[in-house]
């Protein structure tokens, strides 16, 4: 029998202010409000977390655009049908609203028969025409439905109406996009509002979600992690963990799987490494190994297993396929209204492909997923199934279940690409969970609504400021380039998350900064950070583009040195401890460095803290030959680096007065100067080949 090992990456604490869930006079909640306060915009882009309330925010925003801004109608677009029920009839008006959120049953498409399908059928499609044509206010359908209706009837048909898509990291500008290119001629045609909400704060994909252009007309409204889960009233820990296990991972459930908890079990795809390629099998492993069968409930589909304390724990599959009509009973039980209160309905979920995004069950308290997950929102959705507040709910638990590298060198190349995507998706769910980070240069002045301490903001000093109620840091940095352009100046507010998961996903800094003993940190923080902030962003200016690379390294830098601070990437004991909410540890970095740099911020390792934390949990010979493996790759600088080191060399001249010296004792000093020397190189060669 094999142990499971943990990797402890994250432990959110919550405060537990209940202000998320506390409505004003409207009825609205924290974040609805937030949202409500800008209704008066054309393009509107609601990034918040799963369970905070957008689909309510929404049904606020088309009434105040249907009665007093003019407009004709309302479509909701949703990604699939199941979604479609979060925008049934609601009696605001009871809550003190002015108005009530009503749909006419032919017109909520996702109740029609018939599964979810990339070739709609033809009758829905006719349908939106026909409530065009209506005097009717409110459509909800698929982000299918909608796109081939949009084929059919033009863009123009949607004039002087409300679009609003529902999460909408479904969408990309990519030209096989049709959503997405679809959306950017409704832009073009500037005639209809459009609301864009998302649950997911980074996408993870190379294409982004709009073109700059386009996203630029769009107002954000942002309600963070961090706000969202310290004002629930009754969860008081997020926890997120990996758990490596040789073998097959149904030996390893029972050191992960616990039977007091109400779960969520993902199992692996059956192409992955993980799968025994029988997922039905597995299934009856699962509920095997705890406990004795008794048979399913004819009303619910459950199954019913017996566990050896006598307790009988109601089992839901939606793994089994094979019997279409069994498994639509099973989900009409989950979503059964009249059990969504009912703790004790259901204990367990087992599903593969189902019971992510949307999937509405507050009182699951652990999300155990079977296999790394290449998509970082996927990953998201997951841990946002868990993340409900439900009363006597006082912890929620994301495990990633994932296999540790076999002994042999070949296995090990290809299984650390699966540890190094699960520590990637550690590393942005710290960012996500971390306050939002506001940076200035040095002696900038105070922020209103910061508090910089005992002492006030000091005019020469390091001032670091913070709001409690935003979960908002004020660093100033001496060094720190501010943005010049609008559009530079939006990404260091909005978006720093994207790039940062674009750069922990790159698996050459990713590989080098965890198990490469040679790399100096501004290869990553500098040159990897500084490539990719380019290729991201070619419009931007090169003073721009440095001002997005530094406050981008600064975010993730400071959060990790922040977990290592506060306990969660080291240990004076040798166990691992886990860390708060990582304010604690923002705070006492703030008190240790007296003088923060952006010189000093590019010479640390981002990957650390993750470091520190992977070699207590995996087994110690396996380590040191996945770093043997890496180590071995040397890498050449490419003339793209060449270049890039070049030029900081010239920097470095204009500071200093002399360029870096190849011999010297700092290594950052010494590889500028191997770039210039790389540099001349290649030109040399260039111009003899030219």
């Amino acid at each position: 029998m094999t142990t499971a090992k943990p990797i402890p990456a994250v432990s959110f604490q919550t405060a537990r202010t209940g202000s998320s869930a506390k409505p004003n006079a409207m009825g609205m909640r924290e974040m609805q409000e937030r949202a409500y306060n800008k209704r008066g915009e054309q393009y509107l882009l609601i990034k918040s977390p799963p369970a905070s309330g957008k689909s309510r925010a929404l049904m606020f925003i088309a009434l105040d655009k249907l009665h007093n801004q003019g407009l004709k109608q309302a479509i909701i677009v949703v990604p699939e049908k199941s979604i479609g029920g979060s925008f049934s009839d609601e009696p605001l008006s009871k809550f003190g609203f002015w108005a009530d959120w009503t749909v006419k049953p032919q017109w909520n498409l996702c109740n029609a028969p018939g599964p979810d399908e990339e070739r709609v059928d033809p009758s829905k499609v006719r349908a939106v025409g026909q409530f065009l044509a209506s005097n009717d206010r409110v459509l909800v359908c698929t982000h299918a439905t909608f796109r081939f209706a949009v084929e059919q009837l033009g863009v123009e048909a949607f004039d002087d109406r409300l679009i609003a898509v529902d999460e909408f990291h479904h969408v990309s500008a990519s030209a096989d996009n049709r959503l997405g290119s679809q959306l950017a001629d409704f832009i073009r045609r500037d005639k209809a509002h459009i609301v864009a909400m998302t649950g997911s704060y980074f996408r993870g994909d190379a294409v982004p979600v709009l073109m700059p252009e386009d996203e630029a007309r769009f107002e954000p409204v942002t309600y963070t992690y961090y706000e969202q889960l310290n004002g629930y009233e009754h969860l008081k820990a997020l926890n997120i963990g990996y758990f490596f296990y040789s073998n097959r991972y149904l030996s390893a459930i029972e050191a992960v799987l616990d039977p007091a908890k109400k779960t969520i079990v993902h199992i692996p795809s059956v192409n992955s490494r993980e799968s025994t390629k029988d997922k039905v099998k597995e299934v009856e492993e699962i509920m095997e190994y705890l406990g004795e069968w008794q048979g399913a409930d004819p009303q619910t589909g459950f199954h019913h297993v017996k566990l050896p304390d006598g307790r009988v724990m109601k089992i839901a599959d939606l793994v089994d396929d094979s019997d279409p009509a069994k498994r639509a009973k099973v989900l009409a039980a989950l979503k059964d209204p009249a059990h969504r209160n009912d703790r004790d309905h259901v204990d367990i979920i087992i599903a593969l492909g189902m019971a992510k995004e949307g999937f509405d069950w507050i009182w699951c308290e652990h999300a155990l997923t079977v296999g790394y997950r290449s998509s970082l929102t996927e990953i998201i959705q997951i841990i946002g199934r868990a993340t409900r507040d439900a009363p006597g709910k006082e912890t929620a638990t994301f495990t990633n279940l994932i296999a540790e590298p076999d002994a042999s060198e070949a296995a090990v190349v290809g299984a650390i690409n699966d540890t190094l995507k699960a520590i990637a998706a550690s590393l942005l769910m710290e960012q996500v969970l971390a306050p939002r980070f506001t940076f200035t240069p040095k002696d900038r002045g105070p922020i209103d609504d910061f508090d910089y301490g005992p002492g006030g903001y000091q005019e020469g000093q390091t001032n670091i400021g913070f709001n409690e109620e935003r979960g908002q840091f004020h660093f100033e940095i001496n060094g720190l380039v501010e943005p010049k352009s609008e559009e530079a100046l939006r990404i260091c507010q909005e978006d720093l998350n994207e790039v940062i998961t674009q750069f922990v996903q790159d698996k050459t800094a990713l590989e080098r900064g965890m198990f490469d003993e040679e790399v100096v940190p501004e290869e990553l923080t500098q040159l990897r950070m500084g490539k990719i902030v380019r290729d991201r962003y070619p419009e931007l200016s090169v003073e721009d583009q440095e001002a997005v690379r530094q406050h981008a390294i600064a975010a993730l830098n400071l959060t990790q040195r922040a977990k290592k601070l506060a306990g969660g990437g080291d240990a004076e004991d040798g166990e691992p401890k886990l860390n708060t909410a990582l304010i604690d540890g923002v705070r006492k970095f703030a008190m240790d460095v007296r003088d923060l740099d952006i010189d000093l911020i590019d010479s640390i390792n981002p990957f650390e803290a993750a470091y520190s934390v992977l070699a207590r949990s995996m087994d110690a010979n396996i380590l040191k030959q996945v770093q043997a493996v890496i180590s071995a790759r040397k890498v050449k600088i490419s003339p793209e680096e060449a270049r890039d080191l070049a030029e900081r060399a010239l920097r470095f001249k204009k500071e200093r007065g002399r360029l870096p010296d190849i011999n010297a004792q700092d290594a950052w000093e010494k590889r500028l100067a191997e770039g210039v020397a790389a540099f001349a190189r290649y030109r040399a060669e260039a111009a003899a080949n030219g």
